[in-house]
């Protein structure tokens, strides 16, 4: 829709102009917050598709190409940016370059060298097939028929919402979320996304920050019928990026028997599966469950990118039981395979269940968790409040009380601020998220990358503070206007998939320890000193 009227405005022989002050933003498809047309000027070389396209990015693009520009180096260039926000496991690499050039790795078998089966060559599609099983718990042995294999997931979300959805049509899912997803279903299908809004605050029937309900998800849904949007899947992250929510068996039930009563198919993305790194949290797949709810139209999504610590090698499989669907994405793999030799390699990587379980994920686990401890406790320390999960590669951070006004904008400006310190995070308006405020940092990294990143993000936060304090001290009548939400109004250092620390189950040391740490980081003894009371 948005793209044929941007080609009603005349495609390659219209002024930008119109382009720029056509109402984009309001669509369900917040394209707006996806395209920078400011600095764009039009090429005459480019179909209004074309043109589309290359606007089509926000901050995350933005700082992605900045950090290649200007990369870190302990050596080359300490002063270079380092990226807390490209979510890329980098604890491992020592492992997997060791693995990846042992000798079973390098066969150059004919058959690899030749076109394959556009589903993926039968070998590693087999392989593919008992992995799931083992690790997904399977009740039973899982087939070779029902899996294909793309060169990543994103590729998968795009040749599935092409598949699925008619131009124009929509996509359900929750917010905050990652946000390439958006890139992949729309530049190629023209597909929306319907987003169910989440926030921080507990109401209802939830029991922690930022949960999906059936509830939510109903009012979604009917408002989007209500506003003629056809919607046609739901998408699952789980675990959840960037939350780091695991779902648990009762909550994946709901999400599935909604989707069946309404017809929906459900995508469901399960890349961080094996990146789970506490004991005390559980994985739960749906592809372990005694029965799904609506087979034919359960597809789920893995790849190695995260779980391996790969994101170089280009790997995604679907695993889906409807064999209409799986015939569909496979005439899209001839835009989308994996090279023969690199099929070799990931079937040989994942028959090695000795090593995957005894060597890499003992300490890929240990690793991260070392490095989240690290980067929570420095948090802590700052008194800056976060979501305590134990999944995938980042940690979900609450810095509203350092913007002044509490909107998009100043969320963006501080994102700029530490960008030009040299630390690019992720800012929560690139994952939808509703709430102003909130960014993502990814922790899977070198500890010396670790200790200085955080020492520029405490730089820019006192700096902040110090700041708002002067403001605060020129206008004192004016301070916590708008009704902001400061940093205590409610308690987000969540421990795992528990109720909130200041629920009745905790213990009195708990809440002491909460209290002690909520004086230390609030500015209410400044903002209220004896003269102001007077």
């Amino acid at each position: 829709q948005a793209l044929s009227e941007i080609e009603g405005m005349g495609g390659r022989g219209s002024n930008l102009q119109e382009m720029r002050v056509r109402p984009l933003a309001k669509r369900r498809v917040d394209v707006h917050s996806f395209c920078n047309p400011s600095s764009f000027q039009r090429s005459p070389y480019l179909s209004a598709r074309g043109n589309f396209a290359s606007v089509f990015q926000g901050s995350t693009e933005e700082g992605y190409k900045a950090y290649h520009a200007d990369k870190y180096d302990e050596d080359k260039n300490p002063n270079g940016i380092i990226n807390f926000g490209t979510s890329e496991n980098k604890l491992c690499f020592d492992l997997m370059s060791k693995r990846l050039t042992q000798a079973d790795m390098n066969l150059m078998d004919p058959s690899l060298l030749q076109y394959p089966d556009w589903k993926g060559h039968l070998f590693l599609r087999e392989e593919v097939a008992r992995f799931l099983t083992y690790y997904c718990k399977a009740p039973a042995p899982l087939k070779a028929e029902n899996v294909i294999i793309l060169n990543g997931c994103g590729s998968l979300f795009s040749a599935l919402a092409t598949v699925l959805c008619d131009p124009g049509e929509a996509i359900l899912i929750a917010t905050p979320c990652y946000g390439g997803i958006t890139q992949s279903i729309f530049l190629y299908g023209n597909v929306k996304l319907v987003y169910v809004h989440l926030d921080s605050k507990i109401t209802g029937t939830s029991t922690r920050p930022f949960q999906l309900t059936v509830e939510k998800l109903e009012k979604a849904l009917q408002d989007a019928r209500a506003e003629g949007v056809s919607v046609r899947a739901l998408i699952l992250l789980n675990p959840q990026n960037p939350l780091g929510d695991i779902y648990s068996l009762s909550e994946l039930r709901d999400y599935l028997e909604f989707a069946k009563r309404h017809e929906l198919h459900v995508i469901v993305d399960e890349i961080y599966m094996l990146s789970v790194f506490d004991e005390s949290a559980t994985f739960h797949s749906v592809l372990g469950m005694d029965r799904l709810p609506d087979p034919q139209r359960t597809h789920v999504m893995w790849g190695i990118t995260k779980d391996f610590a790969v994101s170089g090698i280009r790997f995604g499989t679907l695993y889906t039981e409807n064999q209409d669907v799986a015939n569909a994405v496979a005439s899209l793999c001839y835009f989308h395979g994996v090279c023969g030799p690199v099929q070799h390699k990931v079937a040989q990587l994942l028959r090695d269940r000795d090593w995957i379980n005894q060597v890499y994920l003992r300490a890929n686990h240990a690793r991260l968790k070392a490095a989240h401890t690290y980067v929570t406790d420095e948090l802590k320390t700052l008194g800056v409040p976060f979501l305590n999960r134990n999944a995938g590669f980042f940690v979900w951070i609450d810095f509203r009380k350092y913007l002044k006004t509490g909107t998009f904008e100043e969320e963006l400006l501080l994102w700029k601020r530490f960008l030009e310190n040299k630390v690019l995070l992720s800012c929560g308006k690139a994952f939808e998220c509703s709430e102003p405020g909130w960014f993502r940092i990814i922790f899977a990294d070198k500890t010396h990358r670790l200790q200085l990143g955080m020492q520029r993000i405490r730089k820019v936060l006192e700096e902040r503070e110090q700041e708002i304090l002067a403001e605060e001290k020129e206008q004192p009548c004016q301070s916590d206007q708008d009704g902001k939400a400061d940093s205590t109004d409610e308690v987000i250092f969540v421990s795992r998939h528990q109720d909130p620390i200041c629920a009745s189950s905790s213990s009195l040391g708990d809440l002491i320890g909460l209290l002690q740490q909520q004086m230390r980081s609030s500015d209410w003894l400044q903002k209220n000193t004896a003269e102001q009371f007077a």
